[in-house]
């Protein structure tokens, strides 16, 4: 397995504005700004980026959202160095929300317009388009869903799946569903349960789908409830009086892609990676990581997610330390001996 500290930077910032926060045995959260970092990197170092950023949304959010009409500009900026850095069989996954244009109930285009240019101008592939729903997000906007009551509740994110090469390393295999309960009943007796013709296509339905796989070939909707209340971040969050990030993902959408596109191993890289679920998906996976955000208070508090069943004052001392601006390196909690 290559190591971590041959791919990304020391402690000690190339940067003036730039600090490595924290460590573990896989990974690095870094505070800076994404632009920067990505250039202490070496060319084709990282296999994944999977990264959601501020969107681009009618009212500033305290995360630093820019307005629409300079988001396209400034997103598709980090371009050149997101290519620079990927392995030429590496792939870019952006998570990016959906947005109405300002007064009225019509949809902004934005998302569009940044795939287009990123194809167009730096010349990705996109591999595949995804979208995730969201069941357990709130209705909104409130003026055009819950007030006039003119439009349905947005709950789906488009996921553009970004490639430098038009054969990106994946593995379908890596993310295989549950069989539905029909496909079970198929698998057990395939001529009892269903004797179809020969479609137009050729397949026999009953000897081409019969045979078990493991699991079925998940569809490019990713339905993930996003309604976490009582992990381990959240938890800790609330025990150290610390403000959760106002707009994390569930660790299952960066987890699918981490699956998915890389192995064991891989470096996957978050540059906009906020309360770190990048890197927690990353490391339960046996992947190396590395997480960029601006802000260094919620990277802090990103620690949480690899301190485990630590104890209140043992994770008070990792606290301390990252605001005294030490860097801190976590390890794995050891079983205690019987």
């Amino acid at each position: 397995m290559r190591n971590i500290r041959t791919t990304i930077a020391s402690p000690e910032s190339n940067f003036e504005h730039q600090r490595a926060v924290f460590s573990t045995p896989l990974g690095q959260a870094i505070a800076g700004d994404s632009r920067n970092v990505l250039q202490t990197l070496p060319a084709e170092s990282v296999d994944l980026i999977v990264t959601s950023p501020p969107f681009a949304l009618l009212r500033e959010k305290e995360y630093g959202n820019h307005d629409q009409q300079a988001y396209v500009d400034w997103l598709c900026g980090f371009g050149p160095e997101i290519r620079r850095v990927l392995r030429p069989t590496g792939s870019f996954v952006i998570d990016l929300g959906g947005a109405y244009r300002r007064g009225v109930p019509v949809r902004s285009l934005y998302n569009f317009r940044v795939l287009i240019r990123l194809v167009d101008e730096f010349d990705f592939h996109l591999a595949e388009e995804f979208y995730w729903h969201n069941p357990s997000k709130l209705p909104s906007p409130i003026e055009w869903v819950n007030k006039r009551k003119i439009r349905a509740k947005d709950s789906v994110n488009t996921v553009w799946w970004l490639s430098k090469t038009e054969w990106p390393k994946a593995d379908v295999a890596n993310v295989l569903v549950p069989y539905s309960a029909r496909m079970k009943a198929l698998l057990r007796d395939a001529e009892g349960f269903y004797r179809p013709k020969v479609r137009p296509s050729g397949h026999d339905i009953a000897k081409s789908f019969a045979k078990d796989n493991g699991g079925a070939i998940p569809p490019n909707l990713l339905q993930m409830a996003n309604s976490e209340s009582n992990g381990t971040y959240l938890r800790l969050c609330k025990e150290h009086d610390i403000s959760p990030h106002p707009a994390r993902f569930p660790k299952s959408l960066p987890e699918f892609f981490v699956q998915f596109l890389t192995e064991p191993g891989d470096l996957v890289l978050d540059i906009f990676a906020g309360s770190c679920t990048t890197g927690e998906a990353a490391e339960s996976n046996d992947r190396r990581w590395i997480a960029i955000d601006l802000n260094v208070e919620y990277l802090k508090a990103g620690a949480f997610r690899f301190l485990g069943d630590r104890t209140s004052d043992r994770v008070s001392d990792v606290l301390k330390k990252i605001d005294s601006g030490e860097f801190v390196e976590i390890q794995p909690v050891q079983p205690q001996l019987i």
